[in-house]
């Protein structure tokens, strides 16, 4: 018996007449209504952990950029004592924006309105005319401290919650953190962003391409076949549908709503060239085939950094794209080169809501810190022209999600439905290491049921 919800819109909807468990459907009318955009800015955005940059943007004291909580902006700063804080870009005195920069380096933050003086990690410093109490008669000065998100630092990544008593952020990655550790806690000195991240508004709700995150492998034969007809992401027209890359495989997913595609190493190679995997070590199939952005000199710090089991997945059947609830998406590509350069990309996107019908694509790219400066370069280009706002992958996506926004406005087509109902079910394969609800085989809709599962649950929680 499935738990009612107690969310109800002013016309009476309900969220389960929206989401339909009992059918595997959600109503085309959750993309545009502006009611259940505002719960979302309460119920999951105010509440979840949320993805804001790396801490190689700002690796000196004072070092800031300002970024996006959905629709509250914030501040994210290195102190002097070297940690990273994020407060709330709104001045506690009469609402203006503290920082009006995106990036820079600053001890003190100042509002340009009446001048009130914040220190990186939000502490309020004072007010002008300060023997004329301009911040208030006995108002203690504590209480004037610019809003603080909880902070947590995953691999190098920047994340933060206003829920400050919620789950912990281990909590928040669940079972999928064993898989995450593969993409992103695998070397010495971890990631590094190059440059800062790409960025452009797209007209259509963040859920478009959120719930697309939650590992859609379908729309590859179809939204992405240029790409595959033109041998960009592997196959040929005649075998387009035995070797469509990412068809088959292992999707990961958890109650959380994050999910992975988790494909076959030695299928992802011979898409470029033949060379067997059978028989090899595992040392040897790194060799062979190394993670995207990694070099053969760096495989023993993968040994170093992750158990023998998180080791043989990545030499066997890595982690490659999925996503993290409620509003990103990774792409780990491989992409080997028969000279031994790097063709793959290292992306991470973030879908920023900025009303019920645009969305800020954020895009994020990345290379290992101790990558060769040459690699480096070549993840950089590999990555703009492939998973950047216009490469060739995201012209795809971003041509289709504003059309699914518009239909979604429809008198008629508003009531349309979603389907999920092409699903596998949990089945753990042989062998298998890492725990999650795991679904082998030909890719299916579970994950993405999850994800909108995961989206049930936190809008049903008051």
């Amino acid at each position: 018996m499935l738990q009612k919800t107690s969310l109800v819109l002013q016309d009476g909807t309900t969220l389960d007449d929206l989401i339909k468990r009992d059918t595997n459907e959600v109503s085309l009318r959750v993309m545009t209504d502006k009611e259940l955009y505002d719960h979302e800015m309460e119920r999951i955005f105010a509440k979840t952990w949320l993805l804001l940059g790396h801490e190689s943007e700002i690796p000196k004291a004072g070092d800031f950029v300002v970024r996006d909580m959905a629709e509250d902006n914030v501040i994210v700063a290195r102190d002097r004592e070297g940690n990273v804080n994020v407060s709330l870009n709104v001045c506690p005195h009469r609402g203006m924006r503290v920082c009006l920069g995106e990036a820079g380096n600053k001890h003190v933050h100042q509002c340009i309105y009446h001048g009130w003086a914040f220190k990186p990690n939000g502490d309020f410093i004072g007010a002008p005319i300060e023997k004329e109490k301009m911040h208030g008669n006995d108002v203690d000065k504590a209480t004037l401290n610019l809003k603080k998100a909880r902070v947590h630092l995953y691999g190098g990544l920047i994340f933060a919650t206003w829920n400050t008593e919620g789950p912990s952020f281990d909590e928040f990655l669940g079972d999928m953190k064993y898989y995450l550790d593969q993409l992103f806690c695998r070397t010495d000195s971890g990631l590094e962003l190059l440059g800062p991240p790409q960025r452009f508004v797209i007209p259509c709700n963040w859920k478009i391409p959120g719930e697309q995150s939650g590992s859609d492998g379908f729309h590859t034969l179809t939204l992405h076949r240029s790409l595959m007809e033109g041998g960009v992401m592997g196959g040929t027209a005649e075998t387009i549908y035995d070797q469509a890359p990412g068809m088959y495989g292992v999707d990961v997913s958890c109650e959380q709503g994050h999910s992975l595609r988790c494909l076959e190493a030695e299928k992802t190679f011979k898409m470029f060239a033949d060379v067997p995997f059978e028989g090899k070590s595992v040392e040897e199939r790194l060799n062979l085939l190394t993670p995207p952005g990694v070099t053969k000199e760096m495989i023993p710090q993968l040994f170093k950094n992750l158990s023998a089991d998180q080791v043989e997945q990545l030499a066997t059947i890595p982690p490659q794209v999925g996503g993290m609830f409620p509003n990103i998406l990774l792409a780990f590509i491989f992409a080997p080169r028969t000279d031994g350069g790097a063709s793959g990309a290292l992306a991470l996107h973030t879908y920023v809501p900025k009303g019920p019908d645009k969305v800020e694509f954020v895009n994020f790219i990345f290379a290992e810190k101790d990558a060769p400066e040459q690699m480096k370069r070549d993840m950089l280009q590999n990555a703009v022209q492939q998973t950047g706002t216009s490469g060739t992958i995201e012209q795809d996506d971003a041509d289709v999600w504003p059309v699914i926004m518009r239909n979604a406005r429809g008198g008629v087509s508003k009531h349309m439905t979603l389907k999920y109902q092409a699903l596998h079910g949990h089945e753990r394969p042989e062998g298998w290491k890492g725990e999650g609800l795991l679904y082998p085989g030909f890719t299916k809709d579970d994950t993405q049921w999850n994800w909108w599962l995961a989206y049930h649950k936190l809008m049903s929680e008051a």
